[in-house]
């Protein structure tokens, strides 16, 4: 009966947790709590060095200019990639 009420329990926090999933993101537009909130691995401290390198080069043109921001490797770009939106 234990192992029922927690199987039950695991399946409903599964359905809830589903729609907090994070969403796709304009990191050309999104502010700090955005990013955040919608790319895995990324804080809030990162999502702030990513606005910072937004605002020095006037926006990003490829993903793959996210490498450039510190703490930004390719894992976390691999991760995010569905999620990132440039327009």
């Amino acid at each position: 009966m234990r192992k029922l009420f927690y199987a039950t329990a695991f399946i409903v926090a599964l359905l809830i947790a589903g729609p907090l999933a994070a969403s796709p993101v304009n990191i050309n537009q999104a502010t700090a709590q955005q990013l955040a909130d919608n790319l895995t691995g990324v804080g809030l401290k990162k999502a702030q060095a990513i606005i910072q390198y937004r605002e020095k080069i006037g926006g990003f043109q490829t993903q793959n200019q996210l490498l450039n921001v510190k703490g930004i490797g390719a894992a976390i770009l691999e991760k995010n990639q569905d999620n990132i939106l440039l327009e």
